[in-house]
């Protein structure tokens, strides 16, 4: 851990050019004409840079760097995009355990400031320069976030994330899940669907091991609009079903298969920990973050914890063939599996958590309590 006792001073953040970005290497040098396929095999810095878990003093900084062996990584910290007063630097290190992902949390740092951070190897090689913001403390009047959900890469190119880039007008990005799709070719999206030049897969199957979901992630993390997202701003995330595999549940999911797919706690495990390895993400499935006086963002986990198993229309109404048929079968299921108090989605203890933090945020006078989650609500 990281603590910045000394304050930075106040700095200007830069525009920054997408087509100059790219051509300058600062994307990583020759990354935006390499086959994704080939940066899987890189060393050194292979992914770039990003952040997360944002508060008012604080934010988590990640990066990935592949070696033949551990290796220790010093993260630095500036007010300046040229490094020329370091305000902070700490410890973190890349490990295969790991899949080579380090994660650094970086404390006592000033409220609502655009901060500078880059990763230095053993032999003196950097990775990207990165950039973050903290969350504002006290009066706030405008707070901008750029919200991105379901990103298949095989449907087409990811130019949501580079509008949002080249904007250069947020505080920080939310990912409400489905970051990328679990399928093999010519599933979903199928042959006739696919984007070119965006059909290959890594790995060439739908994902089930951890093998399978780090390879998943390296795929999605080596598109250059996707990198440079991170590269620029926080991100809160978390997953929704896809991380795992469709219509995940806490015991179980639509697209899994135990009978040669394996136990699905051994699946769920593999998933929670490639998510955690790879996303700039902290260990705990569910967390606040303040944003001044104007609103506390809840991050919910609503899939892996205690979802009990979705309902099936399609097998409700199975086999009724006639209006009257249908609708005592809806009825049935309204008056009872509908109407189920066992049924849970949160869970007791983040049932719990969410509604004494909502009171605490209303008591506060934050005029919006805002649900970070992945279900339609009305």
């Amino acid at each position: 851990m990281i603590d910045a006792t000394e304050p930075p001073a106040r700095t200007a953040m830069p525009a920054l050019d997408r087509r100059r970005l790219l051509k300058t290497g600062v994307l990583g040098a020759g990354l935006a004409g390499m086959p994704l396929a080939a940066q899987q095999t890189r060393a050194g810095f292979t992914h770039g840079v990003a952040s997360g878990e944002p508060a008012a003093t604080g934010v988590l900084l990640w990066t990935r760097f592949v070696a033949g062996q551990d290796t220790p990584l010093t993260c630095e910290l500036s007010d300046s995009a040229d490094f020329t007063r370091i305000v902070a630097e700490g410890p973190g290190q890349a490990s295969a355990a790991n899949d080579w992902c380090c994660k650094v949390t970086v404390q006592g740092l000033e409220p609502a400031r655009w901060y500078y951070f880059r990763f230095v190897a053993p032999d003196g090689s950097m990775s990207d320069t990165g950039r973050t913001r903290t969350l504002p403390e006290g009066s706030t009047q405008r707070f901008r976030m750029a919200v991105f959900s379901c990103s298949n890469i095989g449907f087409g190119w990811f130019n949501a994330y580079a509008h949002a880039a080249e904007a250069n007008a947020f505080d920080c990005t939310l990912h409400l899940g489905d970051y990328f799709y679990e399928y093999g070719p010519e599933t979903y999206p199928s042959r006739d669907q696919a984007t070119a030049g965006r059909g290959l897969l890594l790995p060439d199957s739908e994902i089930v091991s951890l093998a399978d979901y780090r390879a998943r992630f390296a795929l999605y993390r080596s598109d250059a609009d996707l990198r440079r997202l991170h590269q620029l701003y926080p991100m809160i995330s978390g997953w929704d079903d896809h991380e795992s595999t469709n219509d995940s549940w806490k015991d179980g999911a639509q697209n899994h298969q135990p009978e040669n797919e394996g136990q699905w706690s051994v699946r769920k495990a593999a998933a929670i920990k490639a998510y955690r390895e790879w996303m700039p993400v902290s260990d705990e499935p569910w967390a606040a973050y303040e944003i001044g006086d104007l609103a506390t963002l809840f991050r919910l986990e609503t899939r892996l914890t205690a979802r009990a198993e979705q309902f099936s229309y399609g097998q409700i109404m199975a086999g009724k063939t006639t209006p009257e048929d249908a609708m005592a079968a809806l009825t049935a299921f309204r008056e009872g599996d509908y109407r189920d108090r066992r049924r849970e989605l949160l869970g007791a203890a983040q049932q719990a958590w969410l509604a004494d933090g909502m009171k605490r945020s209303a008591r506060a006078g934050k005029p919006w309590q805002v649900l970070v989650q992945q279900v339609l609500m009305g």
